[in-house]
């Protein structure tokens, strides 16, 4: 059974699943769904056109779907969307995409400690984590299972791949690949995130495939297309490979070396 406090405001409109949870003073804006099961902590705001999925967790005083921090913002619906078991810490916040029908979207299983925010068009994929007082800018990519460390800035429009780990305190200027780790400023590329791999089950072959990839594209100074082609040429062709070369042929920031 749904259970809102005397103390919140659900505005007219809004929509609440099952076994929704509403906190005191928290305020709910009318065009806000939520998925059953999640639970909205006290003095929390959620507003705007703002979808957020089954049996999530948002703590006090988070900030959810408030207009972007973006002046070419002109009002209109644009979206914020949240998947299922997404838990978003105190004083987080979250802002729906600039433009008229476009979206921010975070994924499912992610974690967003306090003061993270993600900004307006966005892409946070599944299983991401994001420590305290990460702040994405606009247009950033963060891909599955991707962990960023506390106090971490990320310019606008780079790409974080899947299963990286940027460490604490660091400034992303540049796209960071798949697979790897990075840290510092001026940030660096310091290896294969061998150690996450392993605990998500990545075979030792397809583990050792990536390390070659890796060593020939930071280790042998050779220019992207030189890389991409000895690492087609030397490498199983896995699907982590293929994930890394298309990643690293796209990039448009440049990539983290």
């Amino acid at each position: 059974m749904t259970e809102i406090a005397s103390t919140a405001v659900v505005e007219g409109g809004a929509e609440l699943g099952n076994d929704v949870r509403i906190g005191p003073y928290a305020i709910i804006g009318p065009h806000v769904r939520i998925g059953s099961g999640t639970t909205v902590g006290p003095h929390a705001v959620i507003d705007g056109y703002t979808e957020i999925g089954k049996d999530c967790r948002i703590f006090p005083h988070a900030a959810v779907g408030l207009e972007p921090q973006d002046l070419k913002y002109r009002g209109g619906r644009s979206w914020l969307r949240i998947g299922d078991r997404t838990v978003i810490r105190e004083f987080a916040t979250l802002n729906p995409a600039t433009a008229e029908g476009d979206a921010t979207l975070v994924g499912s299983d992610c974690l967003l400690m306090a003061y993270s925010h993600v900004a307006h068009n966005c892409r946070v994929e599944d299983h991401v984590i994001l420590a305290n007082a990460v702040n994405l800018a606009g247009h950033v990519t963060i891909g599955t299972h991707a962990v960023l460390g506390g106090v971490t800035p990320v310019h606008q429009f780079v790409r974080v791949g899947a299963h990286a780990i940027v460490g604490g305190g660091s400034r992303v200027p540049m796209d960071v690949a798949p697979y790897t780790l990075a840290a510092g400023n001026p940030l660096e590329t310091h290896g294969l995130n061998v150690v996450g791999l392993t605990r998500r089950g990545f075979s030792e072959e397809t583990i050792n495939a990536l390390k070659k990839a890796y060593r020939i594209f930071y280790r042998q100074n050779l220019g992207v297309d030189e890389a991409v082609t000895r690492i087609r040429a030397e490498v199983p062709a896995t699907p982590e490979v293929e994930t890394f070369l298309a990643f690293v042929l796209t990039s448009e920031r440049g990539l983290t070396r």
